[in-house]
């Protein structure tokens, strides 16, 4: 007696009938499907064995089923996205959640280099200096209105120039007479020092160290022959065509001091009361 050639699950006689075989054992076509085919995610019907299967993240599909949740275009061998568990071809993904770029008005695609910035979206080519026509890309970037520039090009339009070496001045400086200086640039103009957080004075328009001032230009105290500068609030007394700080303004003979009181002249000397008396 020859031996049975069943299926291995329904037991039926594969004797001239198609079969497929699993771990050596034969099924028929019913039986196979069955046990093995994987269920459709969108019709919920088995995928048979001689339909093509669509695989992803865990779900199948028929191939006739693999379609875009808006418009029902086919995905098969098509990019595509999943939004919330809905297959959406690019078009549809682009047209529902990408932005599109302010400078082309075309929508950028998922997965193209673009920049964000204030609430607008850029390819990253059309992202462009407002005066060198050049992609800002990742550099740094001074948004001016509705126009943006790279840093060179906005110091260059933009930023105040040094009264002195002329140079743009990014930040920082000092101004004098309604003017921008580099603190390095605004120096004496005797001993070249730098003025920037120091006393300073001017003559015909030129900023000077008060020591170069005092001694270029300030008249000299009769009594310790140093310049009156009358800064920083030291006082002095004058008198005809001379001058003393007023610690020094004593009697030339007791050395008593003379403020508020009264003195009495006496060729280059000054006396107080008393002295001039006893002469």
């Amino acid at each position: 007696m020859a031996d049975t050639f069943d299926c291995d699950n329904c037991k039926e006689s594969l004797y001239g009938r198609k079969y497929i075989q699993s771990d050596d054992r034969p099924y028929c076509i019913p039986c196979y499907d069955n046990l093995f085919s994987n269920t459709c995610d969108e019709c919920k019907e088995l995928i048979g064995h001689d339909a093509r299967e669509l695989f992803y993240e865990d779900r199948h599909y028929h191939e006739h089923c693999f379609r875009c949740f808006r418009c029902d275009h086919s995905l098969a061998d098509e990019p595509f996205t999943s939004q919330d568990d809905a297959l959406l071809c690019n078009d549809c993904y682009c047209n529902e959640f990408s932005s599109k770029c302010v400078a082309c008005d075309k929508v950028v695609m998922p997965g193209t280099k673009k920049l964000e910035y204030s609430g607008s979206t850029w390819h990253e080519g059309c992202f462009i200096c407002h005066s060198c026509e050049q992609p800002i890309g990742s550099k740094s970037f001074i948004p001016d209105k509705d126009e943006h520039y790279c840093v060179s090009c906005y110091e260059d339009k933009f930023a105040p120039r040094c009264t002195r070496c002329k140079k743009t001045l990014a930040k920082g400086g000092v101004t004098y007479r309604d003017e921008p200086w580099h603190k390095e640039c605004f120096v004496c103009t005797s001993c070249k020092t730098q003025l920037a957080g120091q006393h300073f004075t001017s003559r015909d328009e030129s900023p000077y160290c008060l020591k170069c001032f005092g001694s270029l230009y300030a008249k000299k105290c009769e009594a310790c022959s140093k310049p009156i500068t009358g800064f920083g609030g030291g006082k002095y007394i004058s008198f005809e065509e001379r001058q003393w700080h007023q610690p020094c303004f004593t009697c030339s003979q007791c050395s008593a001091s003379l403020v508020g009181a009264g003195f009495f002249p006496d060729g280059d000397r000054i006396l107080c009361r008393d002295c001039n008396t006893n002469l």
